[in-house]
């Protein structure tokens, strides 16, 4: 990566500076109240291609709220997936790349309005195969193909945002322990690199495809380059369980960013029921004890949820 301080571990300067790093939440919620439709096999990343500034406002209302990092529109955004909508290669790598300049841009806005604050970072996110394919398969993880389908899949974006400047990658909602191993021998191949590794979950003692957290917290104690491991997309309820178990075998900061409380159901892309019976906000402090040091919100959550945790953590 470009900028120096990538070269070491950005998280972890971050974590010198402050006992918690803020996430922002969730990005298509916001970029719905801008107006944007996301009915999509696209999802957010189709807002590349018709409204980034509405995506660079959303970075920029993140930061404003209290976030040290927020995390780009590239979720979605793969070479396969705009193939399929016609653009060549070379496009699809430049609309790629956008998403780190997106994030980039609104950081340095809001950063020069209070430039005594930690410099904020960019983390550029990497979704899960299955998140391309769009049949919900990115909550249960069972693929059914190889290690090199899915490094071929997940190569060349993970090359171009590395190439874009990212201050981090956020390899993010994996149902898999294959593919956080494919991706793991990807990042080997950019030394500079520095990611967060986090999971969608079965229950409070298992990724969605089944895999033991004991046995996920194990694969990756040994990467330098992953800085955190954790779990994000998942129910409050899960959240607190799965980190205590992750911090039993794992001594790498721990990550969470779970969703506001509702259920979602991924055959009809709808969301149910109100929010948690548990306080988003409150549960904070039990993720902190258990070893979370890096805290968002994921799905359905707004600029409003990280500027209260910021009041908690930054007050």
């Amino acid at each position: 990566m470009s900028n120096k301080q990538n070269r070491s571990n950005p998280i972890e300067a971050l974590l010198e500076k402050q006992s918690v790093v803020l996430l922002d939440g969730a990005l298509a919620t916001e970029l719905e109240s801008y107006g944007c439709d996301l009915d999509d096999p696209l999802w957010s990343a189709k807002v590349l291609l018709e409204k980034p500034e509405a995506i660079k406002a959303v970075h920029a209302s993140y930061y404003r709220a209290g976030a040290d990092i927020s995390i780009t529109a590239s979720y979605q955004a793969t070479i396969d997936g705009f193939a399929k909508r016609g653009l060549s290669e070379e496009e699809a790598v430049a609309l790629i790349r956008k998403t780190v300049t997106l994030a980039g841009e609104a950081r340095d806005v809001v950063w020069k309005e209070n430039p005594e604050r930690p410099r904020p970072l960019t983390a550029a996110s990497v979704g899960p195969y299955g998140a391309y394919l769009a049949d919900g398969s990115e909550y249960t993880g069972h693929y059914g193909v190889t290690d090199q389908v899915l490094y071929d899949f997940h190569q060349p974006r993970i090359q171009a945002l590395v190439e874009a400047g990212a201050d981090v990658l956020a390899v993010e909602t994996l149902p898999s322990l294959q593919e956080a191993k494919v991706i793991g021998s990807i990042l080997q191949e950019y030394p500079s690199a520095t990611a967060w590794i986090s999971f969608t979950l079965k229950d409070g003692q298992s990724i969605s495809e089944g895999t033991p957290l004991k046995e996920v917290a194990e694969a990756l104690e040994g990467s330098r380059q992953v800085a955190a491991v954790g779990v994000n997309c998942a129910p409050l309820e899960h959240a607190a369980e799965a980190l205590q178990e992750l911090g039993r075998y794992s001594t790498k900061p721990l990550i969470v960013y779970p969703n506001s409380g509702e259920d979602y159901n991924p055959e009809t892309k709808t969301w149910h029921g109100s929010t948690s019976r548990l306080d988003f906000h409150e549960q904070s402090s039990i993720w902190y004890e258990y070893g979370a040091r890096l805290i968002g919100g994921c799905c359905r959550t707004t600029p409003a949820h990280i500027k209260k945790l910021a009041e908690i953590w930054k007050s």
